[in-house]
């Protein structure tokens, strides 16, 4: 799979190369060598950190896919205890709270 980037992003990651190689290896490379650095990237590691996030993202989906009876549960048959709750909460004899 080919990853496309948008113009945008990919000059703002052609100027962040720059960027790091200038203030970390002290050293000036230019546009070029900045693009074909971030295609290389694209082709070589891109792929593996897509495989990790689309294996990330579907165990996340299968843990909330097992977890959905908790997180969409209705507890049934509430009114008469709900009733009974509030018979209970009257003073005795008064018929008052």
């Amino acid at each position: 799979m080919e990853i496309k980037l948008e113009k945008d992003v990919e000059k703002k990651l052609v100027n962040s190369i720059k960027r790091y190689v200038s203030e970390n290896l002290e050293a000036d490379i230019g546009e070029l060598q900045s693009s074909l650095f971030l295609q290389f990237c694209l082709e070589e590691i891109g792929p593996s950190i897509y495989n990790q996030a689309i294996s990330d993202a579907q165990m996340y989906m299968q843990e909330k896919a097992l977890d959905i009876e908790n997180s969409c549960f209705a507890p049934e048959s509430t009114y008469w205890a709900k009733q009974d709750k509030k018979t209970a909460q009257r003073r005795p004899g008064t018929g008052k709270r």
